[in-house]
């Protein structure tokens, strides 16, 4: 894919909901108006007047169950802002050396106000690289394809197996500051050494041990040593 796209006319609005559209479908979910309304932390209304405009430019179809799809158009568009989120994210924290918790929330807010030529730049300076600093890739991947790439939740880990992290879902400050204060990132080797009766998880990284419970260990996927 591309890195470097050309400007096309439209909304900040109409990008955070193609990017969403594409993120959730990433995580696996189904997109319909309450998982927008949800993601985006809008109403149903926003979302409904939202689908209405997007419709009708040709960038999403919204079929009779409400399931919502991207056209290639929507799609490409959801794309170049998800590079400019990639790159932007790697500046934070390869050129400003911002903290990998912290970066997320900031490339929300600047990826739409990149310009081809600034883009151009980032690239030139950083280089190419698929994974952003929470280890996911330009190339959404869902949890169906990461499975055939070997990638397991940390969830499913089995005692006694030692694993590598190779990506945390990143939309959750505080759940990406509880990871960086347990030491949970991106190429850590970590060891299970139990699944406990009460559905957590006993972790260790290094001497480090650590008990989570499954809302947090969800959110991490691994892969074998």
């Amino acid at each position: 894919m591309s890195t470097v796209f050309e400007m096309t006319t439209i909304t900040i609005s109409k990008e955070d909901y193609l990017k969403a559209i594409a993120e959730a479908e990433a995580e696996g979910q189904t997109v319909i108006p309450a998982t927008l309304a949800h993601w985006l932390s809008v109403t149903r209304p926003a979302v409904t007047f939202a689908l209405k405009r997007l419709t009708k430019d040709g960038l999403v179809t919204v079929k009779d169950d409400g399931h919502i799809r991207l056209t290639a158009q929507g799609r490409e568009i959801a794309e170049r802002t998800i590079v400019r989120h990639h790159l932007i994210e790697r500046m934070l924290t390869e050129i400003f050396g911002m903290a990998w918790y912290e970066v997320h929330d900031e490339a929300e807010r600047l990826e739409h106000a990149v310009s081809p030529a600034f883009e151009k730049k980032l690239v030139q300076k950083l280089g190419l690289k698929e994974m952003c600093p929470h280890g996911n890739g330009l190339s959404l991947r869902s949890p169906a394809e990461r499975r055939k790439r070997g990638l397991l939740l940390l969830t499913e880990a089995q005692p006694g197996v030692k694993y590598r992290v190779v990506s945390v879902y990143e939309r959750d400050r505080k759940l990406l500051e509880f990871f960086d204060a347990e030491g949970i990132r991106p190429g850590v080797n970590v060891n299970v050494s139990s699944r406990n009766y009460d559905g957590t998880i006993s972790v260790s990284i290094g001497t480090h041990n650590i008990r989570l419970g499954a809302p947090a260990a969800e959110r991490v996927w691994i892969s074998k040593l």
